[in-house]
This record gives C-alpha cells, sequence and structure tokens, in this order.
C-alpha cells in the first residue's frame, strides 16, 4: 500500500509538472486575440505606408505581393480588412526584426533631422553673442567656411536681432552654417 501511494504521488508530482511546461508554452484565446490584433495593425501600417517608404524596408516577395494586392483594394473596405487578417497570418510567420529595425531608421530620421536643425540654431545664436571667438572656432572645426562671408553674416545678423528684427542676415547665416555643418 505504501509503495503504491509513493508511485501515485511520483505519477502526480509528474503530471504537475508536465502541465506547469504546458501552461507557460500555452496562451490564452485572449492573448492570441490581441496578438492577432496586433499584428492587424501592423499589417495595415505596412498598407498605409507609400511605395517609396516600402521601398527602404526588406520584405519578402509574398509580403511584397500582398502589398501589390492591397493597394489595389484600398477602397474596397471589407475586402481591405480580409486581406490584412490574411497578411497579418503571414507576417506572424515572418521574422520581424528587419521590418522594425528599419521602420524605427525612418522614424528617427525625422528626429535626427530635428536634433541638426536644432543645433544649428544654437550656433548661430552662440556667433551672434560671442562673435570674433566662436567664429574662429567654427572656422577650425568646420572646413570649406569662408572667414570674411561668415563675419559679415554674423555681424548683420547681430545689427538685425539688436534691432529687434531678425530678418534676411538672421535666416542666410542659418543657411551658411547648414551649409557646411552636415
Amino acid at each position: 500500500m505504501r509503495l503504491t501511494r509513493l508511485k501515485i504521488t511520483n505519477i502526480m508530482h509528474h503530471l504537475d509538472n508536465e502541465y506547469d511546461d504546458l501552461d507557460e508554452e500555452l496562451k490564452s484565446k485572449t492573448e492570441l486575440k490581441r496578438e492577432m490584433h496586433q499584428m492587424q495593425d501592423f499589417a495595415m501600417k505596412l498598407v498605409k505606408l507609400s511605395k517609396h517608404q516600402r521601398s527602404k524596408i526588406p520584405l519578402t516577395e509574398t509580403l511584397k505581393e500582398n502589398l501589390a494586392l492591397a493597394d489595389k483594394i484600398l477602397t474596397k473596405h471589407d475586402a481591405l480588412n480580409r486581406h490584412v487578417r490574411f497578411m497579418a497570418k503571414v507576417l506572424a510567420e515572418t521574422d520581424l526584426e528587419p521590418i522594425y529595425h528599419a521602420l524605427d531608421v525612418m522614424a528617427n530620421k525625422h528626429q535626427q533631422e530635428t536634433a541638426k536643425f536644432l543645433k544649428i540654431e544654437a550656433l548661430r545664436d552662440k556667433l551672434i553673442e560671442e562673435g570674433s571667438t566662436q567664429i574662429e572656432r567654427s572656422l577650425s572645426e568646420h572646413q570649406g567656411m569662408e572667414r570674411q562671408k561668415l563675419r559679415q553674416l554674423v555681424r548683420q545678423a547681430s545689427k538685425e536681432k539688436a534691432a529687434e528684427k531678425p530678418g534676411k542676415y538672421y535666416k542666410e547665416l542659418f543657411a551658411y552654417l547648414k551649409k557646411y555643418t552636415s
């Protein structure tokens, strides 16, 4: 009797471990639906991209064909929704890491341009505030700038700023800096 209890206990313990392993692998129906909806949203995001943007993304031939078909049925909403659901299934079987990376690079390009723009604006303001010392520093850091042209633009932009009318030379200085600080 004791041997039987021991065997039953061992079997039950073994079954409990198997169920624990299965619980980790299985997803609830709600989780599966949530993931599928996310894939559908991602597929729709890909459909809404321009052809130029899509060309920058590493897509499989199957996805390219599906996106071409989606372009043809954009105005047919029910057909597009069915096709997007199909594309979500295809995407679920695809390695999405390269696609996510390409989309991230495309999204951050705007942020990089904004940061560059702000950096040039800060340099312009610093040139106007500090004058000759900053001009010399900028000439040594950025090749191709002409000393006389830079001094002239800084002097004229300073006059405009002192008159509280930043305008023509303020903008020209920015354009000049943009040209040589890329």
